[in-house]
């Protein structure tokens, strides 16, 4: 893709200290990058310096200052951040050096393409000698991304060359950032203007940000408004991909940002202290990686201490590469497909890098085949492939466009249409209006479960109508709201997979079987209510010594649903004949006298007050009669009442 206009780039600077970085950027700005007081007395870049052009091609290059020293590696690395392209500069005088070596190697891990080689201070040497330590770059480099890259030669103090290494500049092809995917900054830089509150500045690698948008802070998980923003010191409405940002937060405390921070849509990162990684050992070191060796991680402007478990090895030499995890000191926001570097801390080494395959890894067993299969097709995979990966997985089948967004690394609108699309293949069902997903292969295996569970239960509970509802949910759902558990137990009716009814869940072949058992216990309910008339009887005086309880209570509950028995209060029944002729005879009353108490109840149908006031009591509740102020009497209610 050639250039176009108006795009923002990215330039990185990398080079050994004092090989002359600041001084090129303010040649090539106009502009001092070192901002704080010790970096000007020092003369050395200890921070992020930036700087910016306009070209003639109508680009904006926003340029980084990144320090040569080695004790400001962490600066370096955060400074690679979203850079497009690296200016490596190399001063005339003096050739390649120590810290050269480690910053390329630093770009490599981090997987720098495009870079310029700037032979910089050529006032100071002849012809002759700069020949030299361009055939030495030639040589040194030859094995690396910058095999053909080109060399310009140039004197920032004179100004010699910079023409030339602006159309180098502008020649180089750069490829337009994702604006439409999850806006992200991560926070290079932190401070307070008074009457304004906290600032922030990075470089926005993702996405876009307008005025007045709700954003949130990770790992912190503040949730902030953007107050104002400027884009290469200047205000703007709204920053893009690309471009330096400084951006004003609303309601956050200085003291709760710091580097390392990342600036992203609600809910878009998930924090995080262990990452599944490939990671790559630089073959330049003279030692062996250890398994649990302790290490300093770098990521974005990200810095803490990491565990390195090898997951197939048990250790690397240098040059080689492995499946690994890094158990983090302390969580970071990090995104699959990140870059990294690790560092030995004494001595002060570079000692290898990678690439985020898992953001959010759990604990993994070592030498566990199933998860370094897993991992190698996150790997490999396309977007696409991922997504499907982690739908199909088992851990947690029911998965939000939100979710998937997270631990894929890209935006939601982007996850909505990659599951369109499998829905149209019948790859995966969607619930609560496509925001949630369920692969098919993990939904046909739960209603095989289900069916399992419901035929083993209805031969152990021949009897029981079904399952209730609420015993599938935390049996096979917990994990899932119940909106969406309610919505795809409607699906399965609806299918004729299960049936449900009163709360109940049953297999759809299964039918109450009235067999000899039931029978039995039937026809000694029944007589002994009958029996019993109007001194109705407490169900467990019932004597059914030579059945089962689970039988029993199974049956009744039966019997009470085909309305062969009706309950009349807790452990009371009788027969419906019984309760059509006491609600016939109270009606008569009531239609006489209008009100009618357990006294006479307990006449009428020549029984005890303890029977006269559950059969009451239940005319209340069929609506027949109601309370009157004493707790003896009753009025009439609806004499039309169906009982």
């Amino acid at each position: 893709m050639s250039l176009t206009k108006n795009k923002h780039i990215i330039i990185g600077t990398a080079g050994h200290i004092d090989h002359g970085k600041t001084t090129l950027i303010k040649a090539l700005t106009g502009k001092s990058t070192d901002r704080l007081k010790e970096e000007q007395e020092r003369g050395i870049s200890i921070d992020l310096g930036f700087g910016y052009f306009d070209s003639h091609n109508g680009n904006r290059y926003g340029i980084v200052d990144v320090p040569g020293h080695e004790r400001f590696i962490n600066n370096m690395v955060a400074g690679v951040v979203g850079m497009d392209m690296i200016l490596l500069v190399i001063a005339a005088d003096e050739g390649i050096m120590p810290q050269t070596r480690e910053h390329i190697d630093i770009l490599s891990l981090l997987g720098v393409k495009k870079a310029i080689i700037v032979l910089n201070k050529i006032d100071l040497v002849d012809n002759e000698w700069l020949a030299l330590v361009e055939s030495d770059i030639r040589d040194e480099f030859k094995n690396t991304f910058l095999k053909n890259s080109p060399i310009v030669k140039v004197s920032s103090k004179t100004g010699s060359g910079l023409d030339e290494l602006i159309k180098y500049i502008e020649s180089i092809d750069v490829e337009e950032r994702p604006v439409d995917s999850i806006a992200c900054l991560p926070i290079d830089r932190v401070f307070t203007i008074k009457g304004s509150g906290t600032v922030v500045t990075g470089t926005l690698i993702s996405g876009q940000i307008s005025l007045g948008d709700e954003l949130e802070v990770f790992p912190a998980n503040i949730n902030s408004r953007i107050r104002s923003i400027q884009v290469h010191n200047q205000s703007s409405d709204i920053a893009c991909a690309g471009q330096r940002v400084a951006l004003n937060l609303a309601g956050v405390d200085r003291d709760k940002v710091y580097r390392g921070c990342v600036i992203a849509e609600k809910t878009s990162i998930q924090p995080t202290k262990i990452i599944d990684v490939r990671i790559k050992i630089l073959p330049s070191i003279k030692r062996v990686i250890k398994h649990g060796s302790r290490l300093h991680f770098f990521s974005g402007t990200s810095e803490v201490l990491a565990r390195l478990i090898l997951l197939d090895k048990d250790e690397l030499q240098p040059g080689q590469d492995a499946l690994a995890q890094l158990r983090l000191s302390e969580r970071i926001a990090i995104r699959r497909d990140d870059k990294f570097i690790v560092r030995f801390y004494s001595p002060l080494e570079t000692v290898g890098g990678g690439i985020v395959i898992e953001a959010n890894a759990k604990p993994t067993r070592r030498y566990n085949q199933d998860e370094i299969l897993k991992l190698k097709s996150l790997e490999s995979g396309t977007i696409e492939d991922n997504v499907l990966a982690y739908i199909n997985a088992q851990q947690q089948p029911i998965l939000t466009c939100n979710e998937l967004a997270k631990m894929c690394s890209v935006s939601k609108e982007e996850i909505i249409k990659i599951v369109k699309d499998f829905v149209g293949k019948g790859i995966v069902s969607v619930y609560d209006n496509s925001n949630t997903v369920w692969s098919n292969i993990n939904k046909e295996k739960h209603i095989k479960d289900i069916l399992i569970y419901l035929k083993q239960f209805h031969k152990k509970n021949p009897y029981k109508q079904g399952l209730n509802k609420a015993e599938i949910y935390n049996l096979f759902f917990n994990n899932t709201k119940r909106l969406i558990f309610d919505e795809i137990i409607e699906e399965f009716v609806i299918n004729n997979i299960i049936f449900y009814k009163n709360e109940f869940v049953y297999d759809a072949e299964f039918e109450i079987q009235k067999d000899e058992t039931y029978s039995k216990i039937e026809q000694v309910i029944i007589a002994n209510l009958d029996k019993a008339k109007f001194n109705f009887m407490w169900f467990s005086d019932i004597d059914l010594t030579n059945f089962k309880q689970s039988h029993i209570d199974d049956i009744c509950v039966c019997m009470e649903k085909d309305n062969s028995i009706i309950k009349v209060a807790d452990n009371l029944y009788t027969l419906p004949k019984y309760i059509s002729e006491a609600k016939k005879k109270i009606i008569d009353v009531l239609k006489k006298e209008k009100r009618i108490t357990i006294s006479q109840v307990r006449d009428m149908f020549d029984t005890s007050r303890k029977t006269a006031k559950p059969i009451l009591d239940y005319m209340d509740k069929i609506g027949i009669t109601k309370k009157t102020k004493g707790e003896s009497e009753r009025e009439a209610n609806n004499l039309e009442a169906d009982g």
